[in-house]
C-alpha cells in the first residue's frame, strides 16, 4: 500500500508560494528577534518590511529556530490528517537547532519523521524536497528517497560574498578591527560551506575578483561533475544578482541559471546587499 508521506522543511530554503502550493510543502518559519519584538520569517513580515527594519535597527537582531511547541503541533496534525510519515529538510544543524529540535518534536508527537539535515541552505534545500518529491512518485521506498538526499547534502555548494562585514560584525562573527580594514582596504570575503559550518574560504581585494574566486569554484565543479543549473542567491540585491546572472549565462550557455532570494535570517548575519552562487553537483 502506498504510504501518505508530507513533506516539511523551513524558510532557510525560502521556497516561493507557487511551490510550496505545487508540492504541498509544509513550512516552519525561522525567527528573527529585533528589540520590539520577535517576527516569524515570510509570515509577520515580508522581505522588504523586514530589509527596512534591519536599515532602522539601533540594536542588531538576532535569529532563533521555530518553538518546538509548532513542531509538535505540526505533526500532531499531520497525523490526524492520516500521514504515516514526514520528510523533512532543515537547514544546516551547524547554523541552527531545528533539525535537532525536529526530531524531538517528532518523538513527542509520537509520529514518524525522516529528518535530515541539509549541511546547507536556500537552493540545494530546494532540489532536495524536489528531487525527494519525484522518487517517491516514482514508487522508490522513502528509506531509499531520505538515503538519496542524505547523499546531496555531500555534493551541495553554496558560497556566498557579504557586501561588507558591518553586519558580520554586528552579529559577533568578525571583529571590528576586520570590520574597519575590510572596508578601508576593499578587501572581500568569499564564505562557504564545508560539511555544515560556515567558513571563511578566501579573501580578496574587491568584487570582481571575489566573484571570479566563486565562478572557479563553479567552473571546476562542472569539470569533474554534472551541474545542470546555478542559482545567483542574494539578499535584496536583484541588480547585481542579475548582472552575475547574465554573465554566467554568457560563459556558460549550456548552464540553466536563475536568481534567487535568501532567506531574511542570512540578511541578518550577512548584511543586505549580499550576493553568491549555489549549486549541486550529480
Amino acid at each position: 500500500m502506498t504510504k501518505k508521506i508530507a513533506w516539511i522543511t523551513d524558510t532557510a530554503a525560502l521556497l516561493d508560494e507557487t511551490f510550496i502550493k505545487e508540492h504541498n510543502v509544509h513550512v516552519l518559519p525561522l525567527n528573527i528577534v529585533f528589540k520590539e519584538g520577535t517576527f516569524k520569517e515570510t509570515v509577520d513580515m515580508t522581505h522588504d518590511e523586514f530589509y527596512d527594519k534591519l536599515r532602522d535597527a539601533k540594536v542588531h537582531p538576532k535569529t532563533s529556530q521555530p518553538a518546538i511547541g509548532e513542531m509538535v503541533k505540526l505533526f500532531e496534525d499531520l497525523k490526524k490528517q492520516g500521514y504515516d510519515c514526514a520528510v523533512a529538510v532543515h537547514v544546516s544543524s551547524g547554523l541552527s537547532g531545528t533539525f535537532a529540535s525536529s526530531h524531538s518534536a517528532s518523538q513527542m508527537a509520537d509520529f514518524k519523521v525522516y529528518t535530515i539535515d541539509s549541511k546547507i541552505g536556500s537552493y540545494p534545500m530546494v532540489k532536495m524536497i524536489e528531487i525527494g518529491q519525484k522518487l517517491i512518485e516514482n514508487g522508490t521506498d522513502v528509506e531509499e528517497v531520505v538515503e538519496h538526499i542524505e547523499n546531496m547534502t555531500k555534493n551541495s555548494e553554496l558560497s556566498f560574498i557579504p557586501s561588507s562585514l558591518n553586519q558580520l560584525h554586528k552579529s559577533g562573527r568578525v571583529s571590528g578591527t576586520q570590520a574597519f580594514l575590510s572596508s578601508l582596504l576593499n578587501i572581500k570575503v568569499v564564505i562557504s560551506f564545508d560539511n555544515g559550518s560556515v567558513v571563511m574560504k578566501e579573501k580578496v581585494r574587491g568584487n570582481k575578483r571575489a566573484k571570479k574566486y566563486v565562478t572557479d569554484l563553479l567552473r571546476s565543479d562542472m569539470k569533474k561533475a554534472n551541474v545542470p543549473e546555478v542559482a545567483v542567491i542574494n539578499c535584496n540585491n536583484p541588480r547585481d544578482a542579475e548582472t552575475w546572472h547574465e554573465e554566467l549565462l554568457q560563459e556558460f550557455p549550456e548552464l540553466k541559471v536563475i536568481v534567487l532570494p535568501l532567506s531574511a535570517c542570512v540578511g541578518v548575519h550577512a548584511g543586505e546587499g549580499t550576493t553568491g552562487l549555489s549549486w549541486v553537483r550529480y
